[in-house]
């Protein structure tokens, strides 16, 4: 596994561990908080945009990295490519 690799599954396991934190948050904030309906579905609402921010900026993240990683592996092989086309012109001589 690679190095890319293990900061994605880094990422998406901290992912999994924050929506975690979220909902578990928001249960404890609804079964203890003093505030009115109105006023606990607004924290809930702004703690569930938080979360869908976090989200975006993770998948965003994550789409870079692989775009990244596809142009340099093109780069790669287009290298490959080039040199075994000269080794073989060398060994047609």
């Amino acid at each position: 596994m690679s190095h890319h690799e293990d900061a994605e599954e880094r990422a998406a396991l901290g992912l999994g561990w924050f929506l975690a934190g979220v909902i578990i948050g928001a249960a404890v904030a609804l079964l203890y908080a003093p505030k009115s309906g109105k006023d606990t579905r607004d924290f809930l609402s702004q703690k569930a945009q938080v979360g869908k921010d976090a989200v975006s900026d993770v998948g965003k993240d994550v789409f870079s990295a692989g775009k990244d990683m596809y142009e340099k592996g093109r780069e790669l092989v287009e290298d490959a490519a080039d040199l075994f086309e000269r080794g073989r012109k060398l060994v047609r001589g």
